[in-house]
């Protein structure tokens, strides 16, 4: 399949503690959406360092940005549409993660997501993901119905994102079933807005490949 018609997902993950886990459950979700042939990049603050928020992406001039913040940009602007892989601290998110979503605005725009959850503990970290919908919905990335909540972190993945109870391979299927049906929902909205920017002959084109 020609890369233009396949599915282009970021995964971002939100912890940067010693000895973290859930950047296991971030390697799952990489792994199964990569199984259903989706472009995926795994955002990783551990990785692109983000400096404490002061200017935004879209407060600096033309390449002016932080070389990780330019990064990032660029990965999130490609992608159709983002899965959120958050820990419960305090009953909310991680100030990594909030710091990273934070210095971004615009490519975030008229694309899904969908939100995965977790926690040491029985209740899979439900409620940093109550937090979520109202963050992700005021970034213009509204998250979808379903979410995937994950119980003792600790014991659910290998390092490698391999499920150590494959129930998991299970679970996974009805949420990423539902986060593509609005990727590709709102990617062809977004194909069909681009579609009535062009001129009469052309915009015929142009529906043509939605």
């Amino acid at each position: 399949m020609a890369d233009s018609n396949r599915l282009n997902t970021a995964v971002i993950y939100g912890s940067v503690r010693r000895g973290r886990q859930g950047i296991k459950a971030a390697r799952f979700v990489t792994n199964k959406l990569k199984e259903r042939d989706h472009i995926v990049t795994l955002i990783d603050p551990d990785e692109y360092r983000l400096p404490f928020l002061d200017l935004m992406y879209k407060e600096y001039g033309p390449g002016e940005a932080p070389d990780a913040m330019e990064k990032v940009s660029q990965i999130l602007e490609k992608a159709d549409g983002y899965i959120i892989v958050s820990a419960e601290y305090n009953h909310s998110i991680s100030a990594s993660l909030k710091n990273l979503l934070d210095h971004f605005q615009s490519e975030y725009h008229y694309k899904p997501s969908g939100i995965v959850t977790y926690s040491a503990g029985p209740f899979g970290g439900v409620r940093a993901l109550v937090n979520l919908r109202g963050i992700l919905a005021e970034l213009g990335t509204p998250s979808i119905p379903s979410a995937f909540p994950i119980s003792q972190i600790h014991n659910a993945f290998d390092d490698d994102g391999k499920p150590l109870d494959p129930a998991y391979d299970q679970r996974i299927v009805k949420f990423l079933d539902e986060f593509e049906w609005y990727e590709n929902a709102l990617k062809n909205a977004r194909k069909r807005e681009e579609c009535s920017d062009e001129l009469p002959v052309q915009q015929a084109m142009c529906r043509e490949t939605v």
